[in-house]
């Protein structure tokens, strides 16, 4: 308005007003947000996200479970919280195991007794269903928490907080979702009251008094009304009486300094604020006894205070009180430097103290146990193990080196070797450890080859090394290098502590030795110089590692060296070269040696001159032969020659005036070497005197004398030597003479050689006819018995001859036909084998019509199944509108206005619920659990796989339960071979992930054999045990005489009891023995024997009856049998046969029969009287009997304790060949294909349908587990169980599927319902394949004529290879000759397939083209490749060759399968027929009989129509609109319905104000239809929109009333 001043305001509307009140409670919420995040923060002292997050924080329900431990730490450990870290959460989300946390907070509520009231269901919070009831619980805690005493009291932020307008925004939004009313978060204080029964009048009196009370300031008074029980005050302690004053005065007055006087408790302190400030005194009480305590430092004393329930301290442990006052007295004396002052430690520092001594104690114990851990390690000497302990972060040593294992483990076993008490303490293990990982370092610098690294590492203090130089570094490198490398060859990795230290204390002195001989090769070139023999000496004995220097051989010394300079002078050409250490090595050795040989050769030498002197020729001649004095050519034969002329020109010497005992020996260079003939010492240098002994003869006057001997010696051998030459002069003329006498011998022979031939000829031919005489009589003696010879040798013959053929054949197939691609050569010479008969491809294609007949004849079953089940729902429609129609007209009898919705809904209600409800929703679930079912059924690889995905107590629960339940407990033959295939699979699956070994089968307890047996010791199971056992069972026990009993102690207490029964006297034998000692005794030992032949002699009729009785254990037994052996051996195929017989055996004998012998009344083996039982004789007979049938089963011999039965072990042997016979006779069985006449089209011919029943429990048990384990047992993701389980989506309740809400769940989840099992798989006509199979049939009739008639390389050769005359002709005698098999009767067969007939009449030409055409369209198909000259048809018509035989009978039995599918599938299909034809004429009748209650009692035949206007129909609910056209319009409008001649069906006319406008055809039928399937509203001429459930009961009301 323009009058409207400016300051005048609008009022809101009512849509701002409830806006502005929307946002005002979001508001509100975002503060209590707020409120509990910060109380939550305060509990749990961490940091939480901000309010506008807080909501999804909370879903995982991390945060509320850690709540829940701060307030009832037994109800939710630390430990049990999953996901504490959100990790998990983080990265993938909710898991359901966060809902575990949930229900820990919600578990530790109810201990600490909050009311139920405000407990929050767990998907308010897991699915955010309802969070603000979430907020308004934990705002209920905080306050009954602070009440208790365990926690801070919440704030009250409401409007002391500020928000973003899109936070406000967002959070409106979000509360609108839920579309909850927000909680009353005020009234909290009140709800806690009324549910905890208080009396607020009590309350308000007594906290009245005690504000009184302390307003006065008298101590006893103040406690007086504080101990009333109407304050409900908790806590209160005598002691602490004038401090509760003190402080309740001083929060009295500080409220009342800054209240607003409205209320009394703004000036009085309220029951919570009272104790609130109880609990402050409690606890500054209890610190100052933790404070008095550690100011004592008393150990039981502080143990009290900290357990003071005010402190409401956490994790106080009995054993650490000694860490907890270490911890608390530094914390305390920390805090007192820091403040200047002592204070006491706060609740949260006491607290903090607590956990970290608890965490020390933690700490310590866990390095005790991982120090535990690596001595174990260490022993059991496996180095991974070792060094993985060393890495636990718990041993707290230092960091090691993965690669140094092997070193660790050596070093720590030898130290811990040597320990005293076998075991390293952690400081011992510290200091190992970081000593190793610095040898460890320095192994790999060397392995490394860096020297710099190595020099760092050896001047580590860690390592400890001594005597390490820094010039010495790279010295220290090599060596330690090259160690390394001979350690390595030597087998060691590393290099120990000790190596390293050895090497540089080596290498150290190496470097001195060095620079001393450095220092003395000087002094020693020096003086070769000055040619000085003693300086020379002094030299060399300066010089380390040199031989052996003598002081005698030092001129020695010094003449080799200066030789050895000279020569380097002379090499060098130059005077100031040095000799260096290996030379002057090299000269020593020289030297020493030149003095050895000098030696010798001058003892030699005396020793020749003495013997000489002696005057024996064989000693002369021994010391001649001396090698040290060297003379040449001593002859052994001139001995005494020797001898003569050496004494002879000694006898010549005379001795000299001055005769010395020393004798010179002169060497080759020309040095001499003096000898002491006396003192037989020797030496260098001349002796002082200078004279010599003159009557020694020297070497080379020796040499002399033995030349000259030896010269004369050699002569007169020579002249010996030529008596050989005239003795071969003699042999060569008395040669001459001999071959001049048989030269004349010959020629006498040559003139009578024809004589002699005569005779020889005649001679020859006498003996040849006595000898044909001979063998003509013995063969006429002996014709039969040639006759059978000739026979068998023909036999022989004509065998070899095949052998050899099939050899031929065998070895071209397997080097030609067996290989992957065989040439064409090859498959040419063995292509006639095709050439049999044309029949082979008629059969070919007739069973590829069949196929795709009984394909059709399949669809066309589906087809009339599907719509016998629609009019199965039909006439339930009508029997299900019959009954609500009766139950409408029995509460209202007239359709009106105010009555329609009531019968709306009446008319749509059905009676029937839960699954059986019949709704387009119901029916579409029961036929999704029918699929599913059939699935399960009909695919073991699902349950097999699911039954492993679960663990065995719930597995084997399962299997009793559910699938046994699924297959009817095998009652037909269809349920028999499904429950077979099943274990099949489930028996392979255990054996392929979970045996390792085939005697895991033996030692563990496998699953599938569990439940194998188990199955088939039901009815039928216990008939065939008694059928095989009830015999020798029943003699054994019939046997009153019969007595086994083979213990020795047992039989030799038994003699001792008959023994003094019999004589009345007490056995001098003592009564406890050892079998050996039992043994002992001969009466003993006749009785086991006699007990030995009795259980040989009965057990061997337990053996022949169950080895006899193969074909009465079940099939199903003896098949599980066949399939366990052929499972273990392709998984084991080294495996013994023995070994896995053993196992057969097991399941078989020891699981399956075993038990009926030890126990025969158990599994009803034998008739027993009522009350009777077995006697303990029976018992031990039987179990004996049962114990030798296992070990023969088992081949297991008596030994160790049984050894007194080891004679039984040649018995168990044969009768353990009896068993494995049984075995290998008890798998020999057919499959259950053929067993139970089963295919792959016998569920499509079966007319039965497969029903189960189960109990709805069962089935969501089964549902459940399939979507736990959906990802387990399905390969993937187009797996149909995948599809089938989307189907069922989520999973259902009890109540759904029962269709009751009776609360009694176990009542209900034990409520049977039948399911009827159908195949949501329905298979699909190929014909396209079929089309592809002929053409690729065609092909190859048509080359095997081609290849056959015409030579080539390859298949492109002969077909663009023009065929010469002589191959036409060929192809053309080929066509005649399959033209003459063909008109036989048997080749009416090709009317089936003309074209096959047509290609065979073909030119060699027109096949060829022919062939080229379908050659490119088989390559289109990619079924050949002109790549590889199409070796693709070449390999099939190989495969036709080798496969012949083998698939001419598996085709026959294909087709005469397919011939007998049909014949079913046509019983299958009339049965349909007559089904439908009776279905349609029962609902006509349905019909009939419906509408025949408005029919006359024959005076009219035909129902009367109906006129309504729009309006009535509108009135009644009918009618809904019509478009375009307003409601004043309504009674211009007429709908005519109109019945027609069929039953059900009407004619509804539409008039408009008297004209005809439209007819629209109902049929009532179609309207139950639409009402299954749940559609309420439908379009009658595209306009009218119209109400379906009361149009029925409108036509149900005027045409089919009774």
């Amino acid at each position: 308005m323009e009058g409207a001043g400016p300051g005048r305001c609008e009022r809101p509307t009512a849509d701002e007003m409830d806006e502005q009140r929307r946002q005002n409670v979001a508001y509100q919420y975002l503060c209590h947000l707020e409120e509990a995040k910060r109380w939550m923060e305060a509990c749990l002292g961490e940091g939480l996200p901000p309010p506008t997050e807080l909501e999804e924080t909370l879903r995982n329900g991390v945060l509320l479970a850690k709540l829940g431990h701060c307030f009832a730490p037994a109800v939710v450990p630390l430990k049990k919280i999953y996901d504490p870290e959100q990790t998990r959460y983080k990265t993938a989300g909710l898991h359901f195991r966060h809902t575990d946390n949930i229900n820990y907070w919600r578990d530790a509520m109810s201990h600490v007794g909050l009311p139920s009231i405000f407990h929050p269901e767990t998907t308010d919070i897991y699915d955010k269903k309802n969070m603000p009831r979430v907020v308004y619980c934990i705002h209920a805690l905080s306050f009954y928490l602070f009440k208790l005493g365990l926690a801070p009291p919440i704030q009250d932020l409401y409007g002391k907080v500020n928000f973003t307008e899109e936070e406000i925004n967002n959070m409106k939004r979000e509360l609108e979702k839920y579309g909850l009313q927000l909680p009353a978060f005020s009234k909290i204080g009140g709800i806690l009251a009324n549910e905890l029964s208080v009396d607020e009048a009590a309350v308000h009196a007594a906290v009245l008094a005690i504000n009184e009370a302390v307003e006065r300031g008298v101590v006893a008074q103040t406690m007086e009304t504080l101990q009333n029980p109407h304050a409900m005050l908790v806590g209160l302690r005598q002691e602490l009486a004038g401090a509760y004053q003190e402080v309740l005065n001083q929060a009295k007055l500080e409220k009342g300094s800054s209240a607003r006087r409205e209320d009394v408790y703004d000036w009085c302190l309220t029951q919570a604020e009272i104790q609130g400030n109880i609990n402050k005194v409690n606890v500054r009480g209890a610190l100052e006894e933790v404070d008095n305590a550690l100011e004592r430092q008393d150990v039981l004393a502080l143990h009290c205070a900290l357990q003071d329930p005010s402190l409401a301290l956490r994790c106080i442990q009995r054993d650490n009180l000694e860490l907890y006052l270490e911890q608390l007295s530094t914390d305390r004396e920390e805090k007192a430097l820091e403040l200047g002052y002592l204070e006491l430690l706060e609740q949260e520092e006491v607290q903090a103290g607590i956990l970290t001594a608890n965490r020390r104690d933690e700490k310590e114990r866990a390095m005790l146990q991982a120090v535990g851990q690596i001595n174990a390690a260490v022993r059991q000497g496996m180095p991974a193990k070792t060094l993985e302990a060393l890495m636990d972060p718990a041993a707290q040593l230092p960091d090691v080196h993965p690669p140094a294992a092997p070193l660790y483990q050596q070093q720590l076993a030898l130290l811990q070797s040597q320990h005293p008490r076998g075991e390293l303490t952690q400081e011992e293990l510290f200091v190992a450890v970081e000593m190793l990982s610095a040898v460890a370092l320095v192994n790999q610098a060397l392995d490394a080859r860096n020297p710099s690294r190595l020099w760092s590492s050896l001047v580590s203090p860690t390592l400890g090394l001594s005597g390490a130089e820094d010039a010495n570094a790279q010295r220290y490198f090599d060596d330690l290098l090259q160690l390394k490398v001979q350690l390595r060859k030597a087998g060691a990795e590393f290099l120990s502590w000790n190596d390293i230290q050895d090497s540089i204390n080596n290498t150290n002195s190496s470097v001195q030795d060095e620079n001393d001989r450095a220092c003395a090769l000087r002094l020693l070139n020096e003086a070769l110089l000055q040619e000085d023999p003693e300086k020379t000496l002094a030299a060399l004995l300066l010089l380390p590692a040199l031989p052996d220097i003598a002081l005698p051989t030092a001129p020695r010394y010094h003449c080799v060296l200066s030789r050895a300079q000279r020569q380097k002078f002379q090499a060098t050409q130059d005077n100031a070269a040095a000799l260096g250490w290996e030379e002057i090595q090299e000269g020593v050795c020289q030297a020493n040696q030149d003095t050895v040989a000098a030696r010798r050769m001058a003892l030699g030498i005396a020793a020749i001159n003495q013997a000489i002197k002696e005057g024996k020729a064989s000693q002369t001649l021994r010391v001649l032969c001396n090698p040290d004095v060297a003379l040449c050519g001593v002859v052994n034969a001139c001995a005494d020659t020797y001898q003569k002329q050496l004494a002879a020109l000694m006898a010549t010497k005379r001795p000299a005036a001055l005769c010395s005992s020393s004798h010179p020996s002169r060497l080759l260079d020309g040095a001499e070497y003096f000898l002491n003939l006396q003192t037989l010492e020797g030496s260098w240098q001349c002796p002082r005197h200078g004279s010599f002994n003159s009557t020694h003869l020297s070497r080379e006057e020796m040499q002399s004398v033995i030349s000259r001997v030896t010269l004369a010696h050699e002569r007169e051998r020579l002249w010996a030597s030529r008596e050989a030459l005239v003795v071969r002069l003699q042999a060569r003329l008395r040669g001459f003479l001999v071959r001049r006498q048989l030269a004349a011998w010959r020629h006498v022979l040559q003139e009578q050689r024809p004589a002699a031939i005569r005779i020889q000829a005649c001679w020859r031919g006498y003996r040849q006819r006595r000898a044909y005489l001979d063998r003509l009589h013995y063969l006429k003696s002996n014709t039969e018995a040639a006759i059978k010879i000739q026979a068998a040798v023909r036999m022989w013959q004509a065998q070899r001859k095949y052998q050899e053929r099939l050899r031929y054949f065998r070895q071209n197939v397997r080097d030609g036909m067996g290989v992957k691609h065989p040439p064409l050569s090859v498959v040419r010479r063995f292509i006639h084998l095709l050439e049999q008969s044309q029949r082979d491809f008629w059969e070919e294609s007739e069973v590829l019509r069949l196929q795709e007949e009984v394909v059709k004849r399949i669809r066309a079953s589906q087809q009339l199944e599907s719509d016998l089940d629609l009019m199965d729902i039909k006439i339930g429609l009508l029997v299900k509108n019959r009954i609500t129609l009766q139950e409408v007209v029995s509460h209202c009898k007239k359709l009106t206005k105010k009555n329609k919705e009531q019968l709306s809904e009446m008319m749509s209600m059905d009676k029937q619920k839960g699954l059986k409800m019949l709704s387009k929703e119901k029916r579409q679930k029961l036929e999704a659990y029918q699929h599913l079912f059939y699935l399960l059924q009909t695919q073991p690889v699902y349950l097999a796989r699911l039954i492993f995905q679960m663990p065995q107590n719930k597995s084997t629960k399962f299997m009793e339960s559910v699938i046994f339940t699924l297959y009817n407990y095998a009652s037909s033959p269809r349920e028999a071979y499904l429950l077979l295939q099943l274990f099949k699979v489930a028996l392979q699956e255990e054996i392929n992930s979970k045996v390792d070994h085939v005697h895991d089968i033996l030692t563990g307890n496998a699953t599938v054999i569990r439940l194998l047996v188990s199955f088939y010791r039901t009815t039928r199971g216990q008939s065939a045990l008694r059928h095989i056992l009830a015999g020798p069972v029943q003699e054994v026990l019939q046997d009153k005489t019969l007595s086994i009993n083979t213990d020795p102690v047992d039989i030799y207490k038994a003699w001792i009891n008959q023994t003094e029964s019999q004589s009345g006297h007490r056995s001098k034998l003592p009564y406890e023995v050892s079998p050996e000692q039992a043994l002992s005794h001969p009466e003993v030992q006749r009785r086991l024997d006699i007990a030995i032949r009795n259980l040989l002699a009965v057990t061997d009729k337990f053996v022949s009856a169950i080895t006899s009785s193969v074909d009465k254990i079940p099939y199903g037994m003896r098949y599980m049998a066949k399939i366990l052996r052929m499972s273990l051996v392709e998984k084991f195929p080294k495996a013994p046969a023995e070994e896995v017989d053993k196992v057969v055996g097991n399941l078989l004998y020891y699981r399956f029969m075993n038990p009926a012998v030890v126990a025969p009344d158990g599994f009803d083996i034998v008739d027993l009287s009522a009350g009777v039982a077995l006697r303990p004789e029976q018992r031990r007979s039987l179990a004996s009997i049962a114990k030798v049938l296992q070990h023969a089963a088992a081949h297991k011999a008596f030994q160790g304790d049984s050894a007194y039965l080891c004679g039984l072990n040649q018995y168990l042997e044969h009768t353990h060949n009896k068993f494995r016979r049984f075995i290998s006779a008890a798998c020999c069985v057919p499959e259950p294909e053929e067993r139970f006449d089963m295919d792959e089209y016998s569920e499509m011919v079966a007319v039965a349908k497969p029903v189960i029943y189960i109990t709805v429990g069962e089935l969501i048990t089964t549902h459940k587990l399939l979507l736990e384990h959906q990802d387990s047992i399905t390969s993937h993701h187009s797996d149909p169980l995948n599809e089938l389980l989307e189907d069922l989506d989520e999973l259902p309740t009890v109540q759904s599927l029962v269709g009751s809400s009776a609360e009694q769940l176990s009542q209900l989840s034990r409520t049977e319902i039948s399911l009827t099992l159908t195949n949501k798989l329905v298979p699909v006509a190929s014909s396209e394949e079929s089309d592809t199979r002929s053409l690729l049939l065609s092909t190859k009739q048509m080359l095997v004529d081609l290849i056959q008639c015409q030579p080539g390389d390859s298949l492109p050769d002969i077909l663009w290879t023009p065929a010469s005359e002589h191959e036409e002709a060929a192809h053309e005698h080929l066509v005649c000759q399959r033209a003459l098999q063909d008109a036989q009767p048997s080749a009416q067969q090709l009317k089936h397939r003309p074209s096959l007939a047509a290609n065979s009449q073909l030119s060699m030409e027109e096949k060829k083209r022919k062939v080229i055409r379908n050659l490119r369209r088989l390559e289109s198909l990619g079924l050949v490749d002109s790549a590889n000259q199409y070796q693709q048809l070449v390999d099939e018509l190989a495969k036709d060759i080798r496969n012949q035989r083998r698939h001419r009978q598996q085709r026959r039995r294909e087709l005469l399968k397919l011939r007998q599918t049909l014949e079913g599938l046509d019983a299958k299909t009339l049965f349909y027929e007559e089904q439908i034809d009776y279905y349609n004429q029962y609902i006509k009748t349905c019909l009939d009989n419906l509408a025949a209650s408005n029919k006359g009692s024959g005076k009219s035949k035909k129902l009367p129509s109906l006129h309504y206007t729009a309006a009535q129909l509108w009135e009644k609910g009918v009618l809904l609109e019509i478009q375009d056209l307003p409601p004043s319009q309504l009674r211009n409008v007429v709908f005519d319905i109109i019945p027609c001649e069929e039953s059900g069906r009407f004619q509804v006319k539409a008039k408009f104000m008297g004209i005809d406008m439209e007819h629209f055809q109902l049929h009532y039928q179609d309207l139950l239809q639409l009402q299954y399937e749940g559609v309420a509203v439908m379009k009658m001429f595209h306009k009218a929109k119209v109400n379906v459930n009361l149009l029925i009961f409108l036509l149900n009301k005027k045409f089919f009333k009774k």
